[in-house]
């Protein structure tokens, strides 16, 4: 399992149309690091966000896409771990995305 801080679990939010419909829900998508767990997810998101209590976090891994640079060399982009994170019904909205 990997050591990371939980500063270094959530690397961005996922803005989308989805995701921005979620929020109605109490529901928030994040990247993560592809290493996190779970538990960790949970961790990192009340300990940044204050007033803020997880119910659940639903995690999917993607691997990286293949990408060609010309006619022979093949590479692939990086993989991505996104997190669904749902609040509890007491618990305060994430400021960070109010207003958008």
């Amino acid at each position: 399992m990997a050591d990371l801080k939980y500063y270094d679990v959530i690397l961005k939010p996922v803005i989308t149309e989805q995701s921005m419909a979620d929020m109605a829900f109490k529901k928030y998508t994040f990247l993560v690091n592809p290493q996190a767990t779970k538990s960790q997810i949970k961790e990192a998101v009340q300990k940044m966000f204050d007033g803020v209590k997880v119910v659940r976090v639903n995690t999917q891994n993607k691997d990286g896409k293949t990408r060609r640079a010309n006619r022979t060399d093949e590479g692939k982009t990086a993989k991505i771990k996104k997190a669904v994170v749902t609040l509890s019904e007491d618990s305060k909205d994430i400021q960070l995305f109010e207003g958008l």
